[in-house]
């Protein structure tokens, strides 16, 4: 299994108590959704290892407390501590038919109401404090907030995202 084949549902932040269990921290918008896991995958020296969990419980704030089998020590899972955790894309709970995961608009073409076809959608940046749309406008990236009032309306059908970019925002990416 790749990176590519997944998508990250979160980190292990902390080892917790003396048996091995560890607080995970969920980037993920319904943590309930991931209650029954079975198993999941931790990245590794670049390379994603499948590991079995004995429970997954849901804590406040987004955590989950878990435990993996076979790993019943702090020094058996200390070194987990940091590691982003994946799941299949496969696994990947369906959506309603007008809405979409970001991952999925990669490829897709972006139009803006004033200048038309943008560019197509190269990448998705997921940061902290914003997720953009990385698209090839004139030879240039133009990094696009996904958000309400820029992203107007996505058309999964046709592989195209309609945006109503702020003013001056291409220009900014245009200038030398």
């Amino acid at each position: 299994m790749n990176k590519e084949q997944c998508y990250q549902i979160g980190y292990i932040s902390k080892v917790h108590g003396l048996r091995g269990e560890v607080t995970v921290v969920l980037d993920v918008d319904y943590p309930e959704d991931y209650e029954d896991l079975e198993h999941l995958f931790i990245e590794q020296k670049s390379r994603l290892t499948p590991y079995f969990l004995e429970h997954f419980v849901l804590q406040p704030g987004n955590r989950v407390l878990a435990k993996f089998e076979e790993l019943d020590s702090i020094d058996a899972v200390s070194p987990l501590v940091g590691a982003e955790i994946f799941l299949p894309l496969s696994e990947l709970p369906k959506l309603d038919e007008d809405q979409y995961y970001y991952h999925e608009l990669v490829g897709f073409e972006v139009f803006d109401e004033t200048e038309g076809l943008i560019g197509k959608v190269d990448q998705i940046y997921d940061l902290q404090t914003q997720d953009l749309l990385g698209v090839t406008f004139k030879g240039k990236e133009v990094l696009i907030p996904i958000q309400d009032g820029i992203i107007q309306k996505v058309d999964k059908a046709a592989k195209k995202v309609y945006c109503q970019l702020p003013e001056g925002l291409l220009e900014i990416y245009l200038e030398d």
